[in-house]
């Protein structure tokens, strides 16, 4: 099992930044250009049983993901787990905690890949530096959109 995670500092309460999560567009506007991602379907907000299928890109070859939200703490958590798609298992947990007026935005993911320990070893520092850099475009992203309001 692998472990990611990424955190920033954004200059409105988690109030805010938890209704921007909310956004029904949120996917499109924090996929960063070069990820391109289609949504399929989706049902729910942020809230447990809540569901999203979308189709992304690895080069030319699309992708199917489902992902089920399986746990929801307003303006605090929520949890998504995939529950068909590219890895083994993959749980992403969003937090907003408060932190001297702001909020601290912390994406932390868990995740294994298809092939085991061998294939992560090989190829589990790819997928880290692609997360890296999309977490880091996601949090851009975040802080332009609620800082300005």
């Amino acid at each position: 099992m692998l472990h990611f995670q990424h955190s920033s500092i954004i200059n409105a309460p988690p109030e805010v930044v938890w209704k921007f999560h909310e956004r029904s567009d949120i996917l499109q506007l924090l996929t960063p250009p070069w990820q391109p991602v289609q949504v399929i379907r989706r049902e729910g907000g942020l809230e447990a049983g809540a569901i999203t299928e979308f189709r992304l890109f690895l080069g030319l070859l699309p992708l199917t993901w489902l992902a089920r939200h399986t746990k929801h703490e307003k303006y605090h958590l929520f949890i998504d787990e995939q529950i068909s798609g590219p890895f083994e298992s993959w749980v992403h947990r969003h937090e907003f905690a408060l932190e001297n007026g702001k909020t601290r935005l912390t994406d932390a993911i868990s995740f294994s890949m298809p092939g085991g320990e061998a294939v992560e070893f090989v190829s589990g520092w790819l997928v880290q530096t692609q997360l890296e850099a999309m977490f880091r475009y996601r949090h851009y992203v975040t802080k332009r959109e609620c800082e300005s309001r």
